[in-house]
Order: structure tokens, then sequence, then C-alpha cells
């Protein structure tokens, strides 16, 4: 049995949750912090130097000697500067340790140097983080020693967001503000806020160290830009839910210790669909939180991984012919005080707040299902929508068999007078209990599902933050309280008017449910049909940022300015058009420096044993036959090599832009495909001994 540990004593216990502040705090600044993160309002400077000089020490106690503001800029992924608590020396040489509120409230980092999309220019260095009272400092262990982690938000010195958690948390209180007008609508009005709840289900790959470091795609890419399918893939389905390999427990395991120290609560394990490829899924927690969580999660999966002599592979489409990765963003909406907006109960028909916020979500995705789509893209999601392995480009809500019929009854008639029930299901077998079935069945091809009490965002990347699309879920629906609630508020009669208001969006926007196979062609006709977008890549989507409908969206609830928002659309043309480039040169310098010439080394080995057997008098037919195959391919790829070579050269001198993202779309990518048919084929004609490369087999099998 391997050593035991106590979760319970474990867990948070490298985070200065609220129990460690109400033990180190006196209870008058106590009181103020918890108004504050309740409530909203600022903490006082006297207040924040107790918490300082509080969290400093605690930070010391535990081996700290360093803090820093810990913020998640454009790049997607988090950002720190370490400063130490060290001061000066008092008289007589002892070293003093201080940290102050103002130093816990407010940082420096260089604005300049991370993307902002023009609204920094390069002499413009000053930018501010902010504290986040409301996400926990924590501790975390790094090669420099033991850091205090303070998440905090990051904004310029003309107060643009230049961060993912400044939308978020501006998201957030909009939908808090508009979905309290609802609920107290309905008689709540002990709630104070409505609270947006996130649980974020990660998908990772796992691949053997040494051979990570043989692979230049794999260090630079995040993908294989070159490989042949091994002889097996996913096609037995054995591996999902699979017996999980030792080596891979251990992993988990220690994985899991570390999660659980920094208060992630991490519950669910599995192996995933593909070879070497698993899963992790948490509680559901706050949303910011959950996005900050989400970033250790990665962070911490990378991590880990080098200890067991392993890499972390976060890349939507690390292998082409299997599974790729991605993220389930499971949102819910509740209020303070325990009610949950997206719990039908045992009657949906008859729980008319439940219809409404439907009638509501539904307007809300059928109305922006481009911006929502866009919240989902990033470069390497583009290998996976739409691909039979992931939610197809289309955004669709799948409600299941008994919200679907409520639905219909209401639109048909008025009235919903009926509910299906899930029934039993009997297993046949005497010593087995009978189920209770659910009302409805799963749907994995959905988008964006419902599933019992949330919706499942099943569309985005592994890789990608979940911050955007939860600022922009968050965003869309609390339009549509707004407008809800200022229809139902003014109404004489109230539950005349709900009801046709729940009548009228579900008739208006019945359009964008679908239950059916996502994967299929007839859907994809059937969604045109319906005049439902089909945005099928990143750089296509990037625009609906700045259409006039998504400008007057947020600008209203002051979570991005149109600047903010043309601001990140220059991010998104810039980022996809330097990672296709990155992938570009990668391919052509493993062409160039690996392949080619190992191939041209294979070539002569066989044209000397074509003249070796030649010479013997005995029949060179099969030798000469591969030499022939194999020489032909090489010949299609120094060909292809050449017109990648040229297509970069004017990709990378054109402007950055929207212009030249397409070209790398359209062009790049295309010439890119091309170089890896032949490079592929050689992959299976030459003698794997002297194959450069580690192939698929030895990646996805051998871990």
């Amino acid at each position: 049995m391997s050593e035991v540990f106590n979760v319970e004593k474990i867990f948070a216990e490298n985070v200065f949750t609220l129990g460690k502040m109400k033990e180190r705090l006196p209870k008058n600044v106590f009181k103020e912090v918890k108004k504050v993160m309740e409530q909203g309002e600022e903490l006082s400077l006297s207040a924040a130097d107790v918490v300082a000089k509080a969290m400093k020490d605690w930070a010391v106690e535990n081996g700290a000697t360093h803090y820093t503001h810990w913020f998640q800029p454009l790049t997607g992924i988090t950002a720190e500067k370490h400063d130490s608590f060290v001061t000066h020396p008092d008289e007589e040489g002892r070293m003093l340790m201080e940290f102050s509120g103002k130093e816990l409230i407010k940082g420096e980092p260089d604005a300049s140097s991370f993307p902002s999309g023009g609204l920094r220019s390069t002499f413009e260095a000053r930018g501010y983080t902010a504290w986040d009272i409301t996400s926990p400092a924590f501790l975390k262990e790094a090669g420099t020693g033991v850091i205090l982690c303070i998440p905090t938000a990051f904004c310029s010195y003309k107060g643009e967001a230049l961060d993912k958690k400044t939308p978020l948390l501006r998201s957030m209180e909009a939908v808090s503000e508009q979905a309290l007008r609802i609920v107290r609508l309905f008689g709540n009005t002990q709630a104070k806020k409505v609270v947006a709840s996130v649980g974020a289900e990660q998908e990772y790959f796992l691949v053997d160290k040494d051979k990570y470091l043989q692979r230049p795609d794999l260090i630079f890419a995040g993908r294989t830009l070159f490989g042949a399918p091994a002889p097996k893939g996913q096609e037995m389905e054995d591996h999902y839910f699979g017996v999980i390999r030792e080596r891979i427990g251990a992993y988990m395991k220690d994985l899991n210790e570390e999660l659980w120290k920094l208060g992630v609560t991490a519950k669910t394990q599995h192996n995933e669909v593909a070879p070497a490829q698993h899963e992790l899924a948490p509680v559901y927690e706050t949303a910011n939180i959950a996005v900050d969580h989400n970033q250790v999660v990665m962070e911490t999966m990378k991590r880990v991984a080098i200890h067991h002599d392993l890499r972390c592979l976060l890349h939507e489409k690390p292998f082409a012919g299997v599974n790729g990765s991605g993220k389930h963003n499971n949102w819910s909406l509740g209020t303070d005080n325990g009610v949950n907006l997206l719990d039908p109960g045992d009657t949906p028909n008859e729980n008319i707040q439940f219809l409404l916020v439907l009638a509501c979500i539904m307007k809300a995705v059928d109305t922006h299902g481009d911006l929502l789509r866009q919240s989902a893209s990033d470069v390497g999601n583009d290998h996976r929508l739409g691909a039979n392995e992931a939610p197809p480009a289309i955004i669709s809500i799948f409600l299941g068999e008994q919200l679907e019929d409520v639905v219909r009854q209401l639109v048909e008639t008025g009235i919903a007078e009926t509910c299906k029930e899930g029934g039993v299901l009997k297993t046949g077998v005497s010593y087995l209990p009978d189920l209770v079935k659910d009302a409805t069945d799963r749907n994995r091809t959905s988008p964006f599902a419902f599933t019992g009490n949330k919706f499942e965002f099943r569309m985005v990347g592994s890789a990608d933050s979940v911050a955007s699309p939860n600022t922009t879920l968050n965003a869309i629906v609390a339009e549509v309280f707004c407008e809800a609630a200022d229809i139902l508020e003014k109404a004489d009669d109230f539950d005349l008017a709900v009801h046709d208001l729940i009548k009228e969006y579900m008739n208006k926007h019945q359009r964008i449910i679908f239950n059916g196979d996502g994967y299929s062609e007839e859907w994809v006709k059937e969604a045109e049909r319906r005049g439902l977008p089909n945005i099928k890549s990143m750089v296509e989507a990037v625009d609906t940022l700045t259409t006039e409908k998504s400008v007057k969206l947020f600008e209203r609830f002051a979570i991005f300015t149109k600047a903010e928002l043309e601001s990140r659309e220059e991010v998104l043309y810039e980022t996809y058009a330097k990672t296709i480039n990155i992938e570009a040169l990668t391919m052509i310098d493993m062409a160039s420096k690996q392949i080619i010439p190992a191939v041209m080394r294979y070539t002569k080995t066989l044209a000397d044993t074509v003249i070796a057997v030649k010479e013997a008098g005995a029949d060179a037919s099969v030798q000469s036959e591969l030499l022939g195959s194999i020489s032909k391919k090489l010949v299609e790829m120094k060909a292809a090599l050449a017109k990648l070579e040229e297509i970069e050269q004017q990709a990378s001198a054109m402007p950055e832009g929207k212009e030249q993202a397409f070209f790398y779309k359209d062009q790049v990518v295309e010439a890119m495909e091309a170089l890896r048919v032949p490079a592929d084929e050689l992959e299976k004609l030459v003698d794997k001994e002297v194959w450069p490369i580690p192939t698929y087999a030895d990646l996805l099998f051998e871990v």
C-alpha cells in the first residue's frame, strides 16, 4: 500500500482561506473583509495593512520569501513578477520582512510588454494589478522557493482591461444585478446577489519526457506536425474509462495531492477516449475562482508531469487521427440564499421562474451564437470543432426530451399541461436494484447542453482560459434578463405578462434547440435552413467581437469598451498568425534538418544494397522498387518544403492584422498540410531505426 495521507487535513493548506483570516485577523478587520467580499465595497487602507501583515506572516511561516501579483494577461496564461518581503536591515543588521496594505492592493508590472492590441504603445509602460479579494491568495513552490501568489486584475494606466479577469468580474456583477431583478419578481427578497458558478473539466495527454524532447514540434508547437497513424488507435474503444496504468496513476495521485493543497476540488479522474489521454474534473465554484483554479490546474499538471519523467500536452489536437482535448465548461446561476435558477424541479412545466430563465437563455444563445462561438475559439480548437470528436462549430442548445416537450407545448398551445417522466430502468437481474432514470438522455454532440441543473458548454479548447466563455455567457444572459425585467416590472398583471413573455421568447428562438446528432451532415444543412451561423475557424469568428450588436451589449453593462473589444480583435489576429508561423517554421526546420537528411541516408543504404544484391547475381527488384517509391516521395516532400518556405516568407512579410491572419489560414496552413502528406507516407516506408523522431506508436503507447 502507498503512503496514506489525509485529504481533509491537507486540503487548502497552501491557501490563505477565510478560515485562516478569521484565526489571524482582529474581529473588526475580518468583518470588514467579509463585507467587502460579499457586497463589493473597497477595503480601507488600514484594514489592508492588517490583512497584508497577517498574510505575510502566514506565508513566511510556510517558507515563502517572495510574493507576486498573479494575473492573467491576454496571452491566455498567467503572469507573475516576484518581489521579496525583504526590506532594509535594522540598525543591528537584522533583516526585516515587511508587506504593506498598499503592496497587497496594487502592483505595477510593465504593461507595454504584454499583448494589448494597441491599448498600450511601446513607450507607455505603466500598468496596474489590483487585488481580487474574492479569490484567495495561495502558496506556490517554484525553483526560486515558495511564492505567495495574490490573484489580481490587470489594467492599463488609463483603466482599460488588459487581462481576462477584469471583464469576467464585470460580467459577474452584470448578470448578478439583472438576475436579482428576476428572482425578486418571483418573491425572493432575501437574495442579495446571484452567483455564476463554473466547473471546468480538463482533458490532457501525457507522453514520455525523453520521447517528447526528441520532437521539436511538441516542444515549440505543442502538437505533432508530422506523424503517421499507429497500427492501433482508439478504434477498440478500450482506453476510455479503462484501468489506469501504474505510472499514470502515480502521476494522478501526486497531481490530486498538489491540487488539494491549493484548494482545488479535484474530484473525478479517468482515462479518456484516445490513448494517453486523460481527464480531471473539479467541483463547481464561483466563476472567477473556477477560472483561477483552472489556470492552477493546467500549470500544476505540467509541473507534476516533470517529476514523473512525463510531459503534459494541453494542446487541443496533439495527434492527428485520434480525439483531441477540450474543456467542458459547466455553467449555472444561483442566489446567495441557495436557489439554483437552473433547477427545473420535479415538474418543470409548472416552475414558472425556471421556464422564464430558460426562455431568456434560449434568446441569449440564439441572439449571440456568433459571440459564444468566438469565445471558444483558439488556434488549436480549429482542429477539433466539427471533426466528429467535439461539438460542431454551429451553436445550438440541447434540452432533452422532457424540456423540449415542455417548450413545444408552450409554443403550440401556450400551456404545458404535461411533463415527461424518467421512469424506472429494470436491470433484469434479481439482486441489482431498479434504477430511477433521469427525465432525459445526454447528448455528447451538442455544444451547449442542459444537463439537469446547469448548462454544459462543450466547445472550449483544452489549452484555453475559461474566462472568455464565461464572460460572454454572463453578458448575453444579463442582457436578456434586463430586457425581461424591464417588461415584467411594468406589467399590471404579472402572471399574464410572464406567461406571454415565456411563450414569445420560446416561439421566436426555438430554432436554437436541437436534440439530434450534431455530427451529421443533415444537421449542417438543417442549421443553414434555420439561419444559424456556421463559423468554421478562429479567424472567421474574430470580427464578431466588434459588430454593432456586440459593442452595444458589452458597453451597456460596462464589461468592455469599444476600444477594449477592438484591442482583443487585434490580439487574436496576431496570435493566430504568430502561432501558425511558429508551426510553419518548426515544420521547415524538422523537414530540412531531420526528416529529409535521414531519408537521404536511408536511400543511399538502399542503393548500396541494390548494387550489392545485383552483383551477387540475385533479384534486387524488391529493393529497387522500395528505393524508387521512397525517392519519389522524397522529391514530393522537397517540392512541398520549398513551397512552404516561399509561402511562409510571403506571410511573415505582410503587415500584422486581419489580412495576414487569413493568409496564414488559407495559404500557409494548406502548404503545411501538403508537406505533411509525403513525410507521413515516408515514415511508413523508412526503417524505424532510421526515422529521426519518435512515432505515434512510441508516444501514445509507451507511457
